[in-house]
C-alpha cells in the first residue's frame, strides 16, 4: 500500500501547494468512500456474509484507493501528517482485521486542529462516524475543510473568551453524510475502542449556520411583513458577514456550558432530564453570547450587533418551526424567546405583520437571560426535582403546556416515590406545543427549511460573490 508523503511548508495560514478540493486525488478518494459507505453497517462495519454484500477483496480495493489519494494529498496539508499517518494505519488496520467494528482512535488523538487555528488553513479529515442531525451511522466520512479565525476572533478569545478547544470552520467539500442538517464536527461522534480522557477540539460549520439562517430569515421577513432596519438588511445580504456573527456568536456560547452558576453537568447529555432542561441551557448559552455582543457593541465591535440579531432571529424563525416535536429542546427555546418578547411588547403581530421594537430588544432580550440565570444562582441550594419544577414554572409562565400534561398539575399529580429520572416518563413528546402563530409560520417556511439541506456558502444563491 501507497505511504503517506512527507509534507512541504505552510505560507501565511495556507498551505502553498493549493486547495484539496482541487487536486485531482480528491474526488478519487470521495468516490472510494461514497462507494464503502453503503457497504457499512449501522457501527460501521462490513458484514461480508450478507445478502449482497461485497467480497473482502472489493472492499480492500477502495481502503487502498483511500489511502492512494491521501498519500497524493498530504503533501498539501503539512499540518497534518502525524494525522495522516495515523489515518492510513488505521484503515490498514480496518482492512487486515476483516471489517469490523472500527477503531479510529489513534488517528483521532492524532487529530490537533485547536493547536493550530490559522485563518484560512485546510484540513481534510476521514473517520467513521455519524454526524449529528443528519446520518446516525458510523459510515465513513471524508471532508475539506478551512478554518475560520480571523484576527479579530483570535484576539477576543484570547484575552476575553477563552476556549482552546474551539474551531470556527466552513466546509470545501463532504461525502453524503454531511449533505444532510449536520453543522458540526465533534470527536465524540468518532468510533474508538475507548472514549478519550478528554476532547481536545469541537468545530462548528459556520458558513452552513450562516448560509441557512440568511435563507430562512429572508423568507420569514418576507412572510411576516416584517421592516427591517437598513444595517440588518445588508447584513441578511452578506453571507461574510453572517459567517463572523455566528463564529463569534459560537464560540461564547460554547464556553457558557462550563461558565456561570451552575447547579448541574452542563453537559446534559450526560443526564436523563426533562428536555425542557436541556431547551433552557441551550438557550441560557445563546443568551449568554447576546449579552456579551450587546457590552461588546457598545466598545466598537463590528460584529457585534450582528450576533444580537442572528440570535433573535435564528431562535424566533428557524428553531421553533425545524424538525419534529419529539422532545425539540431548541424548538422550546425559540418559542420562549419569541413569547418573552411578545409579552413584554417587543414583538407584536397586528394586521398579520410583525412588528420588533429594535430599540427596546436588546435590554429585554437581556432581562430574560437574567431570568435564566437567575433560576440556575438559585437551583443550586434545591434538590433535583424541586429545581426540575422551577424550570417548568418559569417556562410555563410564558408558554402553555399541553392540556393532556400530568407535569402542568403540580407535583401531587406525579408518584414522588420513584427517582426523578423515571418522572421523565412521565413528560410528553410535546410537552409544550407550537401556538397558533408558530404553526401557520410552519407551514409557511416548510419548504424553504427543508431546502437548507447540506447547503453551504457555496451552494447558497444568496452567498455573496
Amino acid at each position: 500500500m501507497t505511504e503517506i508523503l512527507s509534507p512541504v511548508g505552510v505560507q501565511g495560514g495556507t498551505t502553498t501547494a493549493g486547495s484539496v478540493v482541487g487536486h485531482p486525488a480528491w474526488p478519487v478518494l470521495k468516490n472510494a468512500v461514497e462507494t464503502i459507505r453503503p457497504w457499512q453497517s449501522k457501527d460501521g462495519s462490513v458484514d461480508l456474509e450478507a445478502e449482497g454484500a461485497p467480497s473482502a477483496d472489493a472492499v480492500r480495493t477502495e481502503v487502498d484507493r483511500v489511502i492512494a489519494a491521501l498519500a497524493e494529498l498530504a503533501p498539501l496539508l503539512p499540518h497534518n501528517a502525524a494525522y495522516h499517518q495515523a489515518l492510513a494505519a488505521d484503515l490498514r488496520r480496518w482492512a487486515d482485521g476483516g471489517f469490523g467494528v472500527p477503531d479510529f482512535l489513534d488517528s483521532l488523538l492524532a487529530f490537533q486542529p485547536a493547536q493550530q487555528r490559522a485563518d484560512g488553513l485546510q484540513h481534510l479529515v476521514l473517520f467513521p462516524m455519524y454526524t449529528q442531525n443528519g446520518n446516525p451511522d458510523r459510515n465513513f466520512e471524508a471532508v475539506v475543510l478551512r478554518m475560520v479565525w480571523p484576527d479579530w476572533l483570535a484576539e477576543l478569545e484570547r484575552t476575553r473568551y477563552d476556549n482552546a478547544l474551539f474551531c470556527g470552520i466552513a466546509f470545501e467539500d463532504f461525502t453524503a453524510g454531511y449533505d444532510t442538517n449536520s453543522a458540526v464536527l465533534f470527536p465524540e461522534t468518532i468510533a474508538v475502542r475507548e472514549a478519550p480522557e478528554r476532547f481536545s477540539w469541537g468545530g462548528i460549520f459556520c458558513d452552513r449556520e450562516a448560509a441557512r439562517f440568511r435563507r430562512v430569515s429572508q423568507a420569514a421577513v418576507e412572510t411576516l411583513g416584517l421592516e427591517l432596519p437598513e444595517d440588518i438588511s445588508e447584513m441578511l445580504a452578506d453571507q461574510k458577514r453572517c459567517q463572523e456573527a455566528f463564529v463569534l456568536w459560537d464560540m461564547v456560547h460554547d464556553r457558557t456550558h462550563s461558565h456561570g452558576d451552575l447547579p448541574f453537568d452542563p453537559f446534559m447529555i450526560k443526564q436523563r432530564q426533562p428536555f425542557w432542561m436541556y431547551g433552557l441551557e441551550e438557550l441560557r448559552c445563546d443568551l449568554t453570547a447576546f449579552k456579551e455582543a450587546v457590552k461588546l457593541e457598545a466598545e466598537g465591535h463590528a460584529q457585534a450587533r450582528d450576533v444580537q440579531f442572528a440570535v433573535i432571529f435564528d431562535r424566533m424563525f428557524r428553531f421553533p418551526v425545524t424538525g419534529d416535536r419529539v422532545r425539540n429542546y431548541d424548538g422550546l427555546g425559540g418559542q420562549l424567546l419569541f413569547a418573552y418578547l411578545h409579552k413584554h411588547d417587543v414583538v407584536r403581530w397586528t394586521d398579520n405583520t410583525l412588528h420588533i421594537d429594535w430599540e427596546r430588544a436588546p435590554k429585554v432580550t437581556n432581562e430574560l437571560c437574567g431570568e435564566i440565570e437567575k433560576l440556575y444562582r438559585d437551583g443550586i441550594d434545591r434538590p433535583k426535582l424541586v429545581h426540575w419544577f422551577a424550570a417548568y414554572d418559569l417556562v410555563s409562565t410564558y408558554l402553555a403546556p399541553h392540556p393532556g400534561s400530568v407535569w402542568a398539575k403540580g407535583p401531587d399529580a406525579l408518584d414522588l416515590d420513584q427517582p426523578p429520572r423515571k418522572l421523565v416518563d412521565d413528560v410528553l413528546p410535546d410537552e409544550f406545543p407550537l401556538s397558533m402563530f408558530y404553526e401557520a409560520l410552519a407551514k409557511k417556511l416548510r419548504a424553504v427549511i427543508a431546502s437548507t439541506k447540506g447547503i453551504t456558502a457555496h451552494s447558497d444563491e444568496l452567498a455573496a460573490a
